[in-house]
């Protein structure tokens, strides 16, 4: 095991990098800079607020200062929020980005799970047909229509829900089912084929011939081997589940890391943009892992070697 966790963390250290040069290279080629959008001062105004974050220094050591300061752990001032440090600004953010994403991971694994389970069951029947239907249309519908959508259904149309805020239950339904929903699609589907190839085995066979009830096969016997694809996609989803709740914060006016995140963008904040991408890289690194850890727990026929997904 600690040298299945060294391998994989030497690996993600040319990922990192490979992350922030790309990182970096786009945000330089990209048209604009930081202070673009100021009200029109003089040269001398301009070239004191390069010289202070160091704009004014050649790309390579400005992509030193960058690599270095991150292995640091210091990401940096924002170029557009003076006073504050990057740090501070994903710590402020993120509790609200994790709680959206444990609500809409809560969601896609009880929903996915259940109605995959359901049609496997009922292979070729109704309800096989309707939730993968309805899995099929949540994969391919994007959270950016999905979200609007509701909120002119459950909010403008019926009042039901609050339009947009994160203060209590009711705001928090939406946002969950929004970026959900794609993830419940693919758990559905991934939980139906998962549960068919285990179904089919023979010691599912013997354990009802055996006598075993409906129920203890399921949930004894085929459940963990089902649940295996769901598993090995989990470290995606947790780590997609925490970017792609960007667009479902902007949607819905939610204080968390995506709206920093946004507002970077659209403002070339390039310290914040940076730091957000690099700490999500970083995520994403550790819930593949962990995933990758789950995997050979639920399967010890893997081994740390071969268990990687």
């Amino acid at each position: 095991m600690l040298k299945y966790s060294l391998k994989r963390l030497l690996g993600s250290i040319p990922v990192l990098l490979i992350v922030i040069t790309l990182s970096f290279v786009i945000m330089r080629a990209t048209p604009g800079g930081p202070f673009d959008k100021e009200k029109k001062v003089t040269p001398e105004v301009m070239a004191a607020l390069n010289a202070q974050y160091k704009l004014d220094q050649p790309l390579y050591i400005q992509y030193w200062d960058t690599v270095t300061n991150i292995l640091k752990g210091d990401l940096g001032p924002s170029f557009r929020y003076p006073g504050r440090t990057v740090n501070e600004m994903i710590l402020e953010g993120l509790p609200t980005t994790v709680e959206l994403g444990c609500y809409a991971l809560i969601f896609a694994l009880l929903l996915g799970i259940t109605s995959g389970i359901i049609a496997a069951l009922k292979k070729n029947t109704w309800l096989d047909y309707i939730p993968m239907t309805f899995s099929m249309a949540g994969i391919c519908v994007p959270s950016f229509l999905l979200g609007p959508v509701l909120v002119l259904i459950f909010s403008i149309h019926f009042n039901w829900l609050p339009v947009s805020g994160w203060d209590s239950f009711a705001h928090k339904i939406l946002p969950s089912f929004t970026l959900g929903a794609a993830y419940a699609a693919f758990v559905s589907r991934l939980s139906r084929g998962g549960m068919l190839e285990i179904l089919s085995q023979d010691f599912i066979r013997t354990a009802r011939a055996k006598g075993a009830s409906e129920s203890q096969v399921i949930l004894k016997h085929a459940l963990k081997g089902g649940m295996f694809p769901v598993i090995s996609f989990l470290g995606p989803a947790i780590a997609g589940l925490l970017s792609g709740s960007f667009v479902t914060e902007s949607i819905f006016q939610i204080p968390g890391l995506g709206r920093y995140y946004v507002q970077a963008a659209f403002n070339r904040d390039y310290t914040m943009i940076m730091g957000t991408t690099v700490f999500l890289a970083a995520l994403i690194i550790f819930f593949n892992y962990v995933s990758d850890v789950m995997l050979i727990w639920v399967n010890p026929k893997l081994n740390f070697d071969k268990g990687q997904s």
